[in-house]
C-alpha cells in the first residue's frame, strides 16, 4: 500500500512539471483565428477545451432535485462505485492479512 501511495504521489509531481513545461502560444499556427467582441484576433480553442457559453449550462436550481433523471443516475452510480470500493479494500485486507501470516 506504502509503494502504491508513493507511485501515485511520485506520478502527480511528473505530471504536474510536465504541464509547466509546455511552451506557450498556439499549438497549430495555421488555423484560422477567431474574432471577439473587442475585435481582437484570438485562436480558436480545440474542440475539446472550449469555455461552455451560459445557455450551455444547467440551470442551478435543479442540480439536488432527486427526482431529476440524471441526478437519479449519478446517485446509483456512486452506490456502485462505494459497493466496489468496499469490496476491494476487503480483498486488500484479505491479502495483507493472508501475507502476515
Amino acid at each position: 500500500m506504502r509503494h502504491l501511495i508513493t507511485m501515485i504521489a511520485l506520478l502527480a509531481l511528473v505530471d504536474g512539471s510536465a504541464a509547466i513545461a509546455q511552451p506557450a502560444g498556439p499549438r497549430n499556427p495555421a488555423a484560422p483565428p477567431s474574432v471577439n467582441s473587442d475585435q481582437q484576433m484570438l485562436p480558436e480553442a480545440p474542440v475539446g477545451h472550449r469555455q461552455p457559453r451560459a445557455d450551455q449550462v444547467p440551470s442551478e436550481k435543479n442540480l439536488m432535485n432527486p427526482n431529476d433523471p440524471v441526478n437519479q443516475e449519478n446517485a446509483a452510480l456512486d452506490a456502485k462505485w462505494v459497493r466496489s470500493l468496499k469490496s476491494a479494500v476487503k480483498a486488500e485486507a484479505a491479502q495483507g492479512a493472508a501475507s502476515l501470516d
